[in-house]
Formats: structure tokens, C-alpha cells, sequence
């Protein structure tokens, strides 16, 4: 996608998002250069619980994870659907070649700056791993994915990227996931499960407020890349975790009474109207192989770490 398309999707989706009640903005545009390197921050922070869980599963449990990505040794296509830096994924990578897997790597990320950085810091590492990066949204890039060679493929959809939808709306995302896939191919989709709600509310509600500079962030962007006029001084971060639904959601209060201009068009918002940036939808094991065989997939296991506060599922393309 050409920048210019790209800036009038960015626009259209915005002016979209904050015409409706309640007013919403698509997460997926958190991710320019500083919203990488924010979430980056988040992942490391001491309050953000996933990435050392997901960590654990990466190198605790890789020999079960490289079995069954191996499967009968036949090669495949790696594809990672926002790889970021690929903190997890590396020891994936760096077992499967180290046991000489024939297979190549497929990074697929709406930001370029990711991609740029892959394509630095893989190469070193893995000499002779072949790396493909895509730029663009999953499911358009997934369609070249498909005709990239005829190996099967492995999709890695990691870090609870699939809580960041509804339930409905991952349901919806498992039935388009399905359809670029075909019988015998698998899924590796990271859940976050349900918890004491005090961990999860944290984890969201970071000490060091790196998760509120994070939705922030997205308000500059539209500030620099549409034409914004947002002062970020009249928002605050806040954050509410249901027990009963599992959605943990995030939302930016207006503080006051405003008008805000991106471009040619006036946005009103009244004293403590809000945005909803964001959900974390946590998970339980029965909801997640029911979601895996109501979309045309087969659960073959859920890999945990040892607090079982997280899993990585597994599943196979029927």
C-alpha cells in the first residue's frame, strides 16, 4: 500500500471511529516508530506479566512447540503475524535451525519500522534463515503469503495479539485466519487467561505510566499524520478490567469540554466523555478450544507456563 492510500485509510477510519458513540479508535494504529519502541517498554515492564509468560512457554516447552511445528519434517513457510522484535520467536527459529528445519521466515506487520528492524537484527543472528518481511495488514498480506511457495504454513499469532478483539470479533478473525489456510497447516495464537483480576488491572495500569504514553501516543499521530490539533494534556489514561466478561479494556477521558480539528473536520467532546483505545480480552481453556473448532480448526494442545496464566494454542487447519 502506497502511503498515500494509507494516510486516507488512517483518516477515514479515525474520523470513523470518533463520529460514533462511544467514540473508538483502531488499536492497530498505535504502531508507528514510537509506539513500537513503547511497546517494547510495556513488554519489559515489571508490571506487564504476559511476555515473561510467554517467554517461559518459548523456552521451556520448545522441544513439545518444535515438534509440532516440524510434523513430519516436510518444509514450510514460519509466518509471524506482528512479529515485533521477535523476542519470543528467535528461540523458535534458532532451534528449528539449529536442527536444519527446511523452512523460511515470513514476518507479516502493518509497521514498517518493525520490518526495518528485522531485517537488521535477523541476519547476524541466523545467517542462512530465510526471511521474507510483509508490509501491510495480515489478512492482505497472508493472501501473498499463500502463493509465496507451495509449503505448508505455519501462522504464529503471538503475545495475546487475538485479545486485542472481542470475543465475536476473534471469532470473526479465526473464520478469515481459516480461509487463507489449508487442511494440515497450523496455528500457534498466545491466549491470556483469566486471573486474579488485581494482576490483570496492573499489568494495564503500569507504576511507570508507560502504557498510558502508549495510548497517547496514538492522539500525536493523528496530531503529525492527519493533521490533528488534539492537546494530549486534556486526556487521561484509565483502564477497567470486568472478572465476569474477561474484557479489560482502555479507554482516554477527556478532561474538559473540547473541540478538536483533524483536517477539515470538528470532533466535539464533552467533560468526561471518553475513547475506548483498546481491549485485553482474557480467556479460559473450554473457550478457547471451543473457538478453535467452531472456526475449522482441531486443538492439539495448549502449551502454559507454570503459573498457567497464559497459553499458547495450538491448533491444525481441518
Amino acid at each position: 500500500m502506497v502511503n498515500g492510500d494509507f494516510v486516507v485509510k488512517f483518516y477515514n477510519e479515525v474520523i470513523a471511529g470518533l463520529s460514533q458513540y462511544p467514540k473508538r479508535l483502531p488499536s492497530k494504529y498505535f504502531y508507528d516508530a514510537t509506539g513500537d519502541n513503547l511497546f517494547q517498554q510495556i513488554m519489559h515492564s515489571p508490571d506487564y506479566y504476559v511476555t515473561r509468560c510467554e517467554l517461559e512457554i518459548f523456552t521451556t516447552q520448545l522441544p513439545e512447540m518444535t515438534k509440532l511445528v516440524i510434523k513430519d519434517g516436510s518444509p514450510f513457510d514460519l509466518i509471524e503475524l506482528g512479529p515485533g522484535d521477535c523476542y519470543k520467536s528467535i528461540h523458535l527459529m534458532k532451534e528449528l535451525t539449529r536442527l536444519e528445519t527446511d523452512f523460511n521466515y515470513l514476518p507479516i506487520d502493518i509497521s514498517g519500522a518493525v520490518l526495518d528492524q528485522i531485517n537488521t537484527t535477523l541476519p547476524p543472528l541466523l545467517p542462512n534463515m530465510p526471511v521474507q518481511c510483509m508490509n501491510g495488514e495480515y489478512f492482505q498480506m497472508l493472501s501473498k503469503a499463500k502463493w509465496y511457495s507451495s509449503n505448508r504454513k505455519v501462522v504464529l499469532c503471538l503475545g495475546g495479539n487475538i485479545g486485542n478483539m472481542t470475543v465475536e470479533e476473534s471469532h470473526t478473525f479465526c473464520k478469515a485466519l481459516h480461509k487463507h489456510l489449508n487442511p494440515g497447516d497450523l496455528v500457534i495464537i498466545g491466549f491470556d487467561l483469566v486471573k486474579n483480576p488485581n494482576v490483570i488491572r496492573t499489568a494495564y495500569y503500569d507504576r511507570e505510566g508507560i502504557t498510558s504514553l502508549f495510548n497517547l501516543n496514538l492522539l500525536e499521530r493523528i496530531n503529525q499524520e492527519l493533521e490533528g490539533n488534539f492537546n494530549l494534556n486534556d486526556f487521561e489514561h484509565y483502564c477497567s478490567y470486568e472478572p465476569e466478561t474477561g474484557a479489560c479494556k482502555s479507554f482516554l477521558v477527556c478532561l474538559a469540554d473540547r473541540i478538536v480539528r483533524i483536517r477539515n473536520k470538528e470532533i466535539i467532546f464533552k467533560k468526561d466523555e471518553y475513547i475506548w483505545m483498546e481491549i485485553s480480552q482474557k480467556y479460559n481453556p473450554g473457550q478457547i478450544s471451543e473457538m478453535a473448532l467452531s472456526n475449522g480448526f482441531k486443538p492439539i494442545g495448549n502449551l502454559m507456563d507454570s503459573k498457567r496464566w497464559f497459553a499458547d494454542a495450538c491448533w491444525e487447519v481441518i
